[in-house]
């Protein structure tokens, strides 16, 4: 049966209900999230709203209080699931490398037993595969630098980040929240910066209802604010808790606000403040903002529920001429052994030529002496004859059929005696 997109993804990431919710690895920290925002809401709609409905007699605005606290968590919770569980703009990996960036480097000495080296015996130049790690793209007519992911096997495109919590390279990565389980790319950064801000407003909205009733209740009762504070405590717990969060979300939204305004993401911001980089993608903050807000969201580049495709396994692609072309000064073992073999006999038949020479211009020289110098030359030609024969096993015999590195101890032998003999024999013809 074939498979689904989503059941051999090779990110880091969950899915639920058949890959229609993609979700971080860490998707157990929305829990916690949810946690520290229900929670409060809880609290504050059973000790605090429900007190103040018959406060505002007039159109039972007392009700309003309760009915905004309500609604308002219900859409805070929307942002949140819109953040966490979408595709924050996965670049699909590559199966394969880009053939059209390979490039071959004949710089690697490679030796008998495969591995890289350089000056061993028996070497040679072989082509290896090679990448380009960085690649330069015009952005608004400036030069940018993009990188090569070897994970996914593609060259980032600008403002592209390879995660290494989701195991995933992010169309314009900010950065992976734990608090929304999830990274924060171009798919959702709306909502996420949407999902702080409001949490913000919560909290504003949660810390002025609390203090609200804690003016009424010494307005009531006539007393100090620490009456009224003993009067209802959970309304003090309530104010210290949205102050607190107030430092994190609230200084989060004003971050983020600046970087919109900036046409910066989180990444940037920290890893090229020091090195005051040009900011290509600044627009101006009104056309900052717009481009996050009024523009489109763009839909997910991964179909996860699609099914799997069997990718036809394509061969590498070949070197050029130049590129494959081996190094003189190294060759492969076998062919440096027969080449070896090759130049022995070329010497063998050369020095037999010139034996040949001397013994004829010896018998022509001794007249008298004939048949004995025919028989010695027969006898000395027989040799030379015998010598290709034993040539001729020697090469047979230098692989075998089992195509071994190794040479046959018998050959070694007659090659031996081979050379030797003609060594000699070049010696006496000098002589």
């Amino acid at each position: 049966m074939a498979k689904r997109v989503y059941q051999v993804w090779k990110g880091s990431n969950k899915f639920i209900l058949g890959g229609r919710l993609i979700f971080g690895p860490d998707a157990r920290s929305l829990l916690v999230t949810l946690l520290l925002i229900i929670a409060p809401v809880i609290v504050f709609c059973v000790f605090v709203a429900w007190h103040l409905r018959h406060e505002f007699p007039s159109y039972n605005a007392g009700y309003t209080i309760l009915v905004v606290a309500i609604v308002f968590t219900i859409y805070v919770l929307v942002l949140l699931f819109l953040t966490s569980a979408r595709d924050p703009g996965i670049i699909p990996r590559n199966s394969h490398p880009p053939e059209e960036e390979f490039r071959y480097d004949s710089s690697v000495s490679v030796d008998v037993s495969g591995r890289p080296g350089s000056g061993n015996v028996g070497g040679r130049q072989t082509p290896s595969l090679q990448f380009p790690r960085t690649k330069e793209v015009m952005v608004n007519g400036i030069p940018v630098r993009v990188k090569y992911c070897d994970t996914c096997m593609l060259y980032r495109p600008p403002r592209c980040s390879h995660c290494s919590i989701c195991n995933n390279c992010v169309e314009r990565f900010d950065h992976h929240c734990p608090w929304v389980g999830q990274c924060i790319g171009q798919c959702n950064y709306r909502y996420f910066f949407m999902f702080v801000s409001s949490a913000t407003l919560l909290c504003i909205y949660v810390f002025s209802i609390s203090a609200l009733y804690i003016k009424i209740l010494m307005d009531d009762h006539q007393g100090t604010v620490w009456k009224a504070m003993k009067e209802s405590p959970v309304s003090v717990i309530l104010m210290a808790y949205c102050f607190i969060s107030l430092w994190f979300v609230g200084g989060l939204t004003g971050f983020h606000m600046y970087l919109i305004g900036t046409n910066q993401t989180t990444y940037e911001n920290f890893r090229y403040r020091a090195d005051n980089r040009i900011n290509v993608y600044n627009r101006g903050c009104v056309n900052n903002f717009l481009e996050v807000f009024c523009s489109e969201v763009k839909p997910s580049r991964n179909n996860f529920r699609a099914f799997v495709e069997e990718e036809v396994q394509r061969p590498p692609p070949l070197p050029t001429a130049r590129e494959a072309e081996p190094d003189d000064s190294g060759g492969d073992p076998r062919s440096k052994v027969e080449d070896d073999l090759d130049i022995g006999e070329d010497l063998l038949k050369i020095s037999q030529r010139r034996n040949i020479e001397e013994i004829d211009e010896d018998i022509r020289s001794r007249g008298s002496n004939g048949p004995h110098n025919a028989s010695e030359a027969d006898s000395v030609l027989g040799s030379d004859h015998r010598a290709p024969i034993i040539r001729a096993d020697a090469r047979h015999s230098s692989w075998g059929r089992s195509e071994s590195w190794e040479i046959a101890p018998d050959v070694l032998a007659n090659e031996n005696v081979t050379e030797s003999r003609s060594h000699v024999t070049a010696q006496d013809a000098c002589q």
